[in-house]
């Protein structure tokens, strides 16, 4: 590309740079969503209102007495962090119905959109109960019969449901003009009182269904299913569409979303197809002893040996006794009445990541940093929070990391390696007091520091101070003949998240870092360069502007020996950019932290982004969305011809104990997980190898120690 070209590119980019203005969060990779275990979950001391439990053949199910509003909930509790439904998806649902009158509709599940102005469906349905136990009306015949109120008869209007008739089996969603698109499979006989599970795969032009793990129907849709299904402020029924008209009649056994998966080839053939189980409520599975006569379940021992299969769950009294498989940990558990006891777990895992060393350390740690020093070895510099016991840089050993040097750090948050020629340098985020304690708290900076590798003393020595602000990151670069370093300030004071980052480069006259460009950030937390042909970008992670952390990161391109604005992406709370490359695909990952907006609560369990650059738009665009815990890191590796990610989730809003996930890249699928890790207030991945060995670093910001992981690569 000609510099004429180019120049005329980024002054188009620069237009069209803002990749929020128009565009809508699309849910991808997220876990299959047990849509009849949330709400049953809500309270496992009790059952929900609405509902009660009835058993038939040996097989229990809900059955619905009302569209109560506790059989309701908003689409973004699950949806989590989505404005668009999945492009692609598979309903599971397993139920039992004795008849279907004719003329009449009884929805499975609804997906409803609000209606403006008006109280929601929730609202709608409250006070339509309480209007009901105002007429005194008793008994389930006298509800059934009772004319609801025009004005609650329509919750909202249809974006997403799957409803039976005497008919078939109806699919429908919300088209373009607002218009309804209907598909109906015919021929197939629903209401005969004999259990079914039917798994609907959605795939743009096709619609599926396979019903008992029989040859699958396919129908085509007049209109393919939108890629553009708008569920902002939408509202799931269970078991209606809100309202009295259109109940569902049957027993409802389980009720599943797995978005972007076709869940037909994981759930058949089955031994038992009527009763196939991805996920059903443990509720559902702990049955009584002796009181079927169906041969079905015909002993004690086969009760007892009910296995729950699918999402975990709490564990409460109501379910002692109860198995429950883990088919993503390949584990089985048994709950005591208040916790999950592992029975069986499958540790060949174990032979694919090995846990290789238990450092201690004199701090919790934010961040660690491997490299090489020539003629000495490999080291990791770890920052740590104390204060008063500084950080440390360690030695690789035939035993593990061995402590090397003590380095004096004041609320350390990252390290930092480059070198410049033949000379190796480390640079530390230092967001505490220094020793000038009085002219920081006048001015509300810190000092971070430049430390220097002498040959001679076979030591870090310090070389530079430079003002900082909180400092989160630095990151170090070169571009042409000059090396330049860029820290995140992150905030001035407790309260100035809105200030300058900024861009130093070496000057070979002062033999120093001098200011070379600032930029303006909001609460940076991150800088990551990376180059692309002959182009150089910095991107920053902004989590925080004072009162949202759903705030701009942005791209720069490198031009004319400045940085210029070449995107802005939307983030929560941004604590990382991952830039790798696989094959010539060129992709950036992004770790959301946490969804805050004003004085409401704080989400932690949101989706994080892979982008990836679309050559011909000249911009990124999402290519895929990972859920994640509070994520502050993403490292990427290869092994082979294999490439990995693995995300620090360090909080999941209850705990910091959690696993943090080892995905593998899968071409058309995108990264799936393959390996959970656990880990406690994880900060930081870090990936190395020594002597053909592969190993995993991270650190932990809630606890003193440091896990090193062995890689199997055989």
């Amino acid at each position: 590309m000609s510099e004429q070209i180019f120049i005329l590119f980024l002054l188009w980019s620069l237009r069209v740079a803002d990749t929020t203005t128009g565009s809508w969060r699309q849910c991808a990779d997220l876990p299959p969503l047990d849509l009849l275990s949330f709400v049953l979950e809500r309270d496992t001391s009790k059952l929900v209102s609405g509902v009660h439990v009835e058993q038939s053949d040996g097989v229990r199910g809900v059955h619905f007495l009302s569209p109560d509003a506790f059989m309701s909930f908003p689409s973004s509790q699950l949806l989590v962090n989505c404005d668009l439904f999945p492009k692609q998806f598979s309903i599971v649902s397993t139920f039992k119905v004795n008849h279907i009158a004719p003329k009449r509709n009884e929805y499975i599940f609804s997906l409803l959109e609000p209606k403006h102005g008006e109280k929601n469906a929730a609202q709608d349905m409250e006070d339509t109960l309480k209007k009901d136990k105002k007429m005194n009306l008793s008994g389930e015949e006298q509800q059934m019969k009772k004319k609801p109120n025009r004005k609650h008869e329509e919750p909202g209007r249809v974006i997403l449901g799957l409803k039976l008739s005497q008919s078939g089996l109806h699919f429908f969603f919300k088209g373009r003009q607002e218009a309804v698109e209907r598909g109906m499979f015919r021929g197939i006989s629903l209401d005969d009182n004999q259990w079914h599970t039917l798994i609907l795969v959605v795939q743009h032009h096709h619609v599926r269904l396979t019903v008992d793990c029989k040859s699958p129907l396919e129908i085509v849709p007049a209109r393919p299913f939108p890629s553009d299904l708008n569920i902002q402020g939408s509202r799931v029924h269970v078991g209606s569409r809100g309202r009295w008209k259109g109940l569902f009649s049957g027993l409802l056994r389980q009720l599943v979303l797995v978005p972007n998966v076709d869940t037909a080839y994981q759930m058949c053939p089955s031994s038992d197809p009527q009763l196939a189980a991805l996920s059903v409520p443990p509720l559902l599975l702990d049955l009584p002893v002796g009181t079927q006569q169906d041969d079905r379940r015909t002993t004690s021992s086969e009760s007892m040996q009910q296995v729950s299969v699918g999402l975990e769950s709490s564990c409460s009294e109501l379910l002692q006794g109860q198995l429950w498989f883990d088919p993503l940990k390949r584990g089985l558990y048994l709950c005591n009445g208040s916790s999950w006891i592992t029975v069986l777990e499958d540790h060949k895992r174990l032979d694919y990541v090995l846990e290789h060393q238990v450092l201690s350390t004199s701090s919790e740690t934010h961040d660690v940093e491997v490299f090489q020093i020539p003629g000495v070895g490999l080291m990791a510099a770890m920052a740590h929070r104390s204060s008063a016991s500084g950080s440390a840089v360690y030695l690789w050993t035939h035993s593990g990391f061995q402590l090397y040097q003590n380095i004096s750090t004041y609320g350390a948050l990252a390290w930092r390696h480059f070198r410049m020629g033949k000379r190796m340098f480390l640079v530390v985020s230092n967001s505490g007091a220094g020793t000038d304690k009085q002219l920081n708290k006048e001015s509300e900076m810190d000092f971070s520091v430049i430390y220097k590798w002498s040959n001679r003393r076979k030591r870090f020595v310090q070389f530079q101070m430079l003002q900082t602000y909180c400092a989160r990151d630095w990151e170090a670069f070169s571009i042409g003949q000059h090396t330049y370093l860029a820290v995140a300030n992150h905030r001035q004071g407790n309260n100035n998240h809105t200030i300058n980052s900024v861009i130093y480069r070496w000057s070979r006259s002062t033999k120093s870092f001098e200011v070379h460009q600032l930029l303006l950030t909001s609460g940076a937390y991150d800088w990551e360069f990376f180059t692309v042909g002959p182009y150089h970008f910095l991107v920053v992670a902004n989590a925080f502007d004072g009162v949202t952390t759903s705030v701009d990161s942005v791209i720069y391109v490198w031009m004319d020996g400045r940085f210029h604005v070449f995107q802005t992406i939307k983030t929560f709370c941004a604590t990382d950019w991952e830039m790798f490359q696989i094959g010539s695909r060129v992709f950036l990952v992004v770790a959301n932290g946490h969804r805050l907006d004003g004085n409401g609560p704080s989400q932690y369990t949101i989706n994080s982004t892979v982008y990836e650059l679309d050559m011909s738009g000249r911009m990124f665009v999402r290519f895929q969305d990972i859920v994640t815990h509070s994520a502050v890191d993403w490292e990427f590796f290869s092994l082979g011809e294999e490439y990995f990610l693995v995300v620090a989730n360090s909080y999941s809003g209850e705990s910091y104990s959690l696993n943090s996930i080892l995905y593998r890249w899968q071409g058309y699928e995108g990264f799936v997980p393959i390996h959970w890790l656990p880990t406690i207030g994880c900060s930081d991945w870090e990936f190395f190898s020594s002597k053909g060995e592969s190993y995993l670093i991270y650190s932990s910001a809630k606890a003193p120690l440091t896990k090193i992981f062995k890689l199997k690569t055989y």
